[in-house]
């Protein structure tokens, strides 16, 4: 296996562009500004470790979902331009699993900020 430091940055450096085309789109902009404000509830209220273990699992489960939507519509954009009933009920599959993601992270907030209130 041949190591090298410069694969490494540069795989680095994709990945953080890909953070960053996935940032300009609003889905993505807008469950990061709410992971923010989740994030800091948690250092306001002072949350317990496995609090946070299920809040960060959460945000993650979220921001890794859209992200794969992100990718398949761009994918299925790119073979299929022109408007298919198909293609769109491959779209709102996936925009129903990242809603559900979004259901469950907002149940399991509500559950562990609810003492706090």
């Amino acid at each position: 296996m041949n190591f090298s430091f410069k694969k490494i940055k540069k795989s680095f450096l994709d990945a953080y562009s890909g953070l960053k085309i996935a940032g300009r789109g609003q889905n993505f902009c807008l469950m990061m500004i709410i992971a923010f404000g989740v994030i800091f509830l948690g250092f306001y209220f002072g949350i317990q470790y496995y609090e946070w273990l299920i809040i960060i699992l959460a945000i993650g489960l979220v921001l890794i979902l859209e992200m794969i939507n992100t990718v398949l519509e761009r994918t299925l954009d790119i073979l299929e331009p022109n408007y298919s009933k198909k293609i769109k009920i491959i779209k709102d599959l996936m925009a129903g699993i990242v809603l559900i993601a979004c259901i469950l992270a907002v149940v399991l907030g509500l559950l562990i900020f609810a003492q706090y209130f």
